[in-house]
């Protein structure tokens, strides 16, 4: 999953981004409106959260001009406004779902997991490949019955490989889907996560690397 933050107050931004990274959510940030909107055209978010109060554009602005864009992504809008026509108002202009400052983190997180569900073909909680079992909703991942201990990049990228159902995934799309956009492509982050992977799955051939097309699940 990746989550756009627009928020101008950056103590906030940095502290919901590092709290999603270690969810293994990849996350990037906007100080403002204007930003936010360019940033949702150039890259395929799942979620933005949406400050109301944004500099340059405001958050209801931004609202607005997503939701003329074809596939928008799914908008949690946060505002120190909490009364019931703030909250219709947000909703009104084409907000999923609301939430006021201040909040606690672990209901942050949860509106963001309650979102990414809303797709028009739900997703299998359960995904499973040959003798790996990958639990979404539990986070959690089993070899032959047996649980795997993963830190949360190697969980993101083992659920990109086996949503991918055996076809490839390039370097570019696991950098993307599984980090954020301040990584440097040319990084050997995906190549070491992928090489601790192979090593917790048992197998050095678990993940197979094709030239010029990317991983795949053997």
């Amino acid at each position: 999953m990746r989550v756009l933050i627009a928020e101008d107050h950056h103590i906030l931004a940095r502290t919901i981004a590092t709290g999603l990274r270690r969810e293994a959510i990849a996350v990037d940030l906007a100080g403002s409106g204007d930003v936010a909107e360019r940033m949702c055209l150039l890259n395929a978010y799942d979620i933005i959260v949406l400050d109301r109060d944004l500099p340059v554009m405001s958050g209801d602005e931004v609202c607005l001009r997503l939701r003329a864009i074809e596939d928008p992504p799914r908008i949690l809008m946060l505002t120190a406004a909490g009364s019931v026509e703030d909250r219709v108002a947000g909703l009104d202009l084409g907000a999923d779902d609301y939430l006021a400052k201040p909040f606690d983190f672990a209901e942050l997180l949860a509106r963001i997991r309650a979102l990414s569900r809303r797709v028009p073909t739900p997703p299998l909680m359960i995904l499973r490949h040959g003798g790996i079992e990958l639990d979404r909703g539990r986070r959690e991942v089993r070899i032959e019955g047996r649980p795997v201990e993963l830190s949360p990049k190697e969980f993101a990228v083992l659920q990109l490989l086996m949503e991918a159902r055996g076809e490839a995934v390039t370097h570019r799309v696991l950098l993307d889907r599984a980090w954020d956009e301040n990584m440097d492509s040319r990084t050997s982050a995906v190549r070491a996560t992928v090489s601790r992977l192979r090593g917790k799955l048992g197998r050095s051939d678990a993940i197979s690397m094709d030239d010029g097309k990317g991983y795949r699940l053997c």
